[in-house]
Order: C-alpha cells, then structure tokens, then sequence
C-alpha cells in the first residue's frame, strides 16, 4: 500500500495506547478483529443496523462497521473485551447467563455494550424504556424478553445497592 491510501493513527483501545498504519477505508470494527485481534465486535449486516459491531466511542456508543479507524484517531474505544476486564459490566454478564438472555452469542457483545449505558441511569426504567434503547440491536436467537429481564435486573441491582428507590 501507498501512503496515499494508509494512515498513520494513535488512538486508546481499552486503556492501551495503539498506534498502527491502517488502510484509509479500513472500518474501525476491521481494526480492532483484524489488526488488534479484538474479535468480541462482530461484523453483522455491515450497514448499522443489527448492533453487532457496537463499541464505545470516547464514552458513545457507536456502530463500528459505519466509522473508519482514521476516525477514531485520537480517541478512547472501549471494547467487549476492556468492558469485561474491567468488570465494569460484570453483574449484567451474570444476569445475561441467569436469564438464559444469550444463545449462539453473535449478538451479544453489541447487545451488552448498549446495554452498559442503561445501568448508569439514575432512575428506575420500564420494560419499553429498555426496548426503546436496545431497538437498534438484534437478536435472532432468543428473543428480547430474557434480555430487556436481565437488563432490568441488573439496573434494579445496582440501585438496591446504591440505596435508591425504584
């Protein structure tokens, strides 16, 4: 490749500093699978739709087969892997397994990352209002009532725990 067609980025991927030559259309999703071997995001419809490539974008939520990785120069990505390292999601991985909220696991990983933005609410959220929120990601397996329970579960949890009421 040309430098014509490369670029050179440095970006933050689950709390390292990654510099890389990337091809200028590489999608960010394409990166973190091929060139960081970070394959929890999937490639699922390419287009945006289906949620399988979510990671989080200096804090967004973001569809990463639609952002090219020259894009996230700069910026901190998250992904399933950091978010699970971290444990930062650890209580709604055990509620996705409790509530049988998973099945062949292909969208997982985009349904999770929504999902982690929902637990920082500080009120208590409806069964629509969960819906509404992950209605960009799909699942062909199990369906979305074992989801959107694991999901509530998981943000009644921490409020219990905080000391809030629902």
């Amino acid at each position: 490749m040309t430098a014509a067609t490369t670029r050179r980025i440095a970006l933050t991927v689950n709390g390292e500093a990654v510099e890389a030559e990337v091809p200028a259309r590489r999608h960010l999703v394409d990166f973190l699978r091929l060139d960081l071997g970070l394959t929890g995001a999937h490639l699922g419809c390419e287009h945006g739709v289906c949620g399988a490539c979510t990671v989080r974008v200096d804090s967004v939520p973001v569809r990463g087969c639609l952002m090219l990785a020259v894009q996230a120069d700069g910026t901190e990505v998250e992904t399933i892997e950091g978010l699970s390292a971290s444990g930062e999601i650890a209580d709604l991985q055990a509620a996705f397994i409790a509530r049988n909220a998973l099945q062949c696991g292909f969208c997982t990983p985009g349904m999770l990352t929504t999902a982690a933005e929902l637990l920082k609410s500080p009120r208590a959220l409806s069964r629509q209002q969960v819906r509404e929120h992950i209605a960009g990601n799909y699942c062909r397996c199990t369906g979305y009532h074992a989801i959107v329970d694991a999901i509530i579960e998981t943000i009644e949890a921490r409020r219990a725990a905080a000391g809030k009421d629902g």
